[in-house]
């Protein structure tokens, strides 16, 4: 996913002159290419991240279309008072680039590793929120930001992700994309851990259950109208995600759905990462186990919940 996103901005910068690039020394030459072509438009800003935000606010009002890039845990968890107060409540068109969000850096502890970058970016007023699925959501997502009038914090994998869309599907802010059809679960997934939910999902079908995926890419704004129907036609609902089950999408939809005036007929179940913190270090593939975010486990979890909310009402 940071290849296609270096790919992409390159791509994008050829037409528009007001595009640039921001980085915290992150140390590798996935930007050579860029920086061949537009020397002037790329600032290496060193290992000062709330100084990089800041700079990219000035240059925001200066006209360009700043774009800023280092891990999660240091343009999100660092930054915040630049982020609130120089990008969010001027509402400038800055662009948050943040690597590895989830558990993608789990191998380098908490330092490294963040799981609030969701609910730190949701909370703040004029803030738009995206996670893409895959490479090829990451490319729509950056056009997408570019056209934007407001701050735009988009939340990336490392590299290797599985693709889940062989072609570029109709990508557009606030909407999710379905990947599957079913009627009797929706299953609404954010970011990088789609993959996984796509196999829960077949292993669900052995039970013969019939599993509606999507894709629900943009955290804020959320899918209403996605999220009615949902709610309207499904029994059960799942939000995953690999972030918080505090400030997330899942928070986000229950808030939505108490904010309702009459009852839904669907139940909600979030799944994700519980109120603490990993004290040891382990790859992603071995975190999301001890989540319970690897297939098998969203596929039990989910059944489970299932059989329990149609027995109630059965």
């Amino acid at each position: 996913m940071r290849d296609t996103f270096s790919s992409e901005l390159t791509n994008l910068a050829g037409s528009d002159p007001r595009i640039v690039l921001l980085m915290a020394d992150i140390g590798n030459h996935m930007f050579d290419r860029f920086k061949e072509l537009y020397p002037t438009r790329f600032f290496n800003c060193g290992i000062a991240e709330s100084n990089m935000i800041s700079v990219a606010a000035g240059l925001a009002m200066s006209g360009f279309r700043p774009f800023v890039y280092t891990f999660s845990a240091f343009d999100v968890g660092r930054p915040f008072e630049q982020i609130r107060v120089d990008l969010a409540f001027q509402n400038l068109p800055v662009v948050i680039i943040g690597l590895g969000g989830g558990l993608t850096y789990s191998p380098l502890g908490p330092t490294h590793y963040i799981c609030e970058d969701l609910a730190i970016t949701r909370a703040l007023p004029n803030m738009t929120v995206i996670c893409p699925a895959d490479a090829v959501e990451t490319r729509a997502a950056i056009k997408a930001a570019l056209q934007k009038e407001g701050p735009v914090y988009i939340r990336i994998g490392k590299k290797n992700e599985p693709v889940i869309h062989q072609q570029l599907p109709d990508f557009v802010i606030g909407k999710g994309i379905t990947i599957e059809e079913g009627t009797d679960i929706c299953i609404l997934g954010t970011g990088t851990i789609m993959p996984n939910v796509i196999a829960a999902a077949h292993l669900l079908r052995e039970y013969g259950l019939k599993i509606r995926v999507v894709s629900y890419h943009t955290v804020k704004p959320l899918d209403t109208e996605l999220l009615e129907a949902a709610f309207s036609d499904y029994l059960l609902v799942v939000t995953v995600e690999e972030h918080s089950l505090i400030g997330g999408l899942g928070s986000a939809v229950a808030e939505w759905i108490s904010d309702q005036p009459l009852p839904q007929k669907g139940h909600l179940l979030r799944i994700g990462i519980p109120d603490e913190f990993l004290h040891y270090a382990i790859n992603q593939k071995n975190a999301r186990e001890a989540y319970a975010l690897s297939p098998e486990k969203l596929a039990e979890t989910i059944h489970k919940q299932y059989q329990k909310v149609h027995q109630y009402l059965h």
